[in-house]
């Protein structure tokens, strides 16, 4: 007895006709009315209704297009923005049927034997992905056949072919319709017009004469695609929510109450391969008061470290005097967790026997709590920032917020390595005198007419300069009258050896004491 071969699966295809027009329609802000073509390398890859009207069709020069439509508006693929604006729509499928397989933005297929069977009807399926679809877009037409290739084809039509009638429906449309423009020139110049001639050939020949794709394509042509969908699996939700039932004021009973909750919010991301290295936590009265935080952690964050974070959380938000600012006037009815930032397992480990890193560990907890019981701001880091001047560059963050990306953009005029070891905060008046006794200009072109010979701090006593570097004009803000500075820097070293960064105002004409370098 031979072996029967399952058919075509049954298929659904979403189509969103016009997807890169749809959305580079909303990056501009353009109405409906107006003829919008989207291009890739100067040809038209999609346009809209009144677009087509004017002629235009995909596949046109850039230069034909705006010919025959001289109003036409232009603009660039996206393919970022469209796969952004298609996540939705994505979820809203997911929500009818799992296994959603991306053909690209705009077009999707899902299986619908399973969803079938639950809505009782092929027709009901499709009228559960309408009214789910048209929250996110109403221009969207489904169609559901045997197969990917056959599925798609109907949705372009919005038809629903019976099962096992994919190949009469495919036979009588035109050979353009296969996705190979090799292929399709080959067919045509052979005479081969519609689908269905194209299915007609014996096997064996179009394999012999076509290859592997040829193969491939005739089969789609005769209503044979048996190929599985490839269905992309949701995303996991590892958030963890903690109804408080009665509502607790107590920390220590909240956090004990939180445990299990907590242990079961490592051990899911444990189970996935994850481990968090940043969390939120939101913490709600039964009033509708809440606290939100950040909670960020050098390693990975344990079930202690995690419960050591909402009892700290929860210590400086309930211990706040009726009348501060988000005061809680309840007991804590609601705990929510969410992981802001994984990493894979192992990617952090810890010493063995408190070796290094034990201290780093006991810092960060001890800074942690500081910061929660005096409030975020009150632990700051120094970053490395951009700017031109050293006190420039250093910015402070609240311990355990995220830093940014270093600056790596340029700053003409930056002072250059290495930076005083010292600095002045605010800036102090000093004098920089040249041989005769005079100040030291910087004119506009940044050239020093007489060189600095002596120097005189704070004390009024001046010594002798044996060495200078600069100056490093910077003009900054000249855009804004008000906060517009015109600076020069220069770098000094005394007879004594100590080595001195002013910076000489253009606007004031005062040289003021910025660092020292020690």
């Amino acid at each position: 007895m031979s072996k029967q071969h399952p058919g075509p699966p049954r298929m659904a295809a979403i189509w969103c006709p016009d997807w890169p027009v749809t959305v580079a329609r909303a990056e501009a802000g353009l109405p409906d009315s107006e003829p919008v073509a989207v291009l890739t390398a100067n040809r038209v890859v999609a346009c809209s209704h009144a677009a087509r009207r004017q002629g235009i069709r995909r596949g046109m020069r850039r230069r034909e297009a705006q010919a025959r439509c001289p109003e036409l508006v232009i603009r660039p693929r996206n393919l970022a923005a469209e796969a952004r604006a298609f996540e939705p729509v994505l979820t809203a499928i997911e929500s009818v049927a799992l296994g959603v397989e991306l053909g690209r933005p705009g077009l999707a297929m899902i299986g619908i034997r399973g969803a079938t069977r639950y809505f009782g009807g092929e027709t009901a399926v499709v009228h559960a992905l309408a009214q789910t679809i048209a929250e996110h877009t109403e221009d969207v037409l489904i169609g559901v056949a045997d197969g990917a290739f056959a599925a798609e084809q109907a949705a372009r039509r919005g038809v629903v072919i019976p099962a096992g009638s994919s190949a009469d429906f495919l036979a009588d449309l035109p050979i353009a319709t296969l996705d190979d423009p090799g292929l399709v020139d080959l067919l045509t110049r052979l005479g081969i017009r519609t689908l269905g001639a194209f299915a007609a050939l014996p096997v064996a020949d179009a394999q012999a004469r076509f290859g592997p794709a040829g193969t491939w394509a005739h089969r789609q042509a005769a209503g044979l695609d048996s190929r599985p969908i490839a269905g992309r699996l949701p995303p996991a939700e590892f958030e963890v929510s903690i109804a408080l039932e009665p509502p607790l004021d107590r920390v220590d009973t909240i956090a004990f109450t939180a445990r299990g909750a907590i242990e079961r919010f490592v051990g899911e991301l444990a189970e996935a391969g994850l481990a968090c290295s940043c969390f939120e936590l939101v913490a709600q009265t039964d009033r509708g008061e809440e606290t939100v935080r950040r909670w960020r952690h050098a390693g990975v964050l344990t079930a202690v470290d995690v419960t050591d974070r909402v009892r700290w959380q929860l210590e400086g938000w309930l211990s706040r005097a009726a009348g501060e600012p988000n005061a809680p006037s309840g007991p804590v009815n609601l705990l929510r967790l969410s992981p802001v930032e994984t990493v894979p397992t192992g990617t952090h480990q810890r010493a063995l026997w408190g070796g290094d890193g034990a201290g780093d560990e006991r810092a960060h907890r001890a800074l942690a709590r500081v910061q929660t019981l005096l409030g975020h701001g009150s632990v700051l880091t120094p970053v490395l920032g951009g700017g031109r001047g050293p006190a420039q560059r250093t910015r402070l963050v609240p311990w355990g917020d995220d830093p940014g990306e270093p600056a790596t953009a340029p700053w003409p005029g930056r002072l250059p390595s290495p930076a005083p070891s010292v600095l002045i905060d605010p800036p102090q008046p000093v004098q920089v005198l040249d041989e005769a006794g005079r100040t030291v200009r910087v004119t506009e072109r940044g050239t020093v007419p007489a060189p600095p010979a002596r120097y005189a701090g704070s004390t009024g006593q001046a010594t002798a300069i044996t060495q200078w570097a600069g100056p490093w004009p910077v003009d900054e803000r000249w855009w804004d009258a008000e906060s517009a500075r015109q600076l020069a820097r220069m770098q000094l070293v005394d007879a004594t050896g100590r080595a001195y960064l002013v910076c000489y105002d253009r606007t004031g004409g005062q040289w003021l004491l910025e660092g020292i370098y020690d």
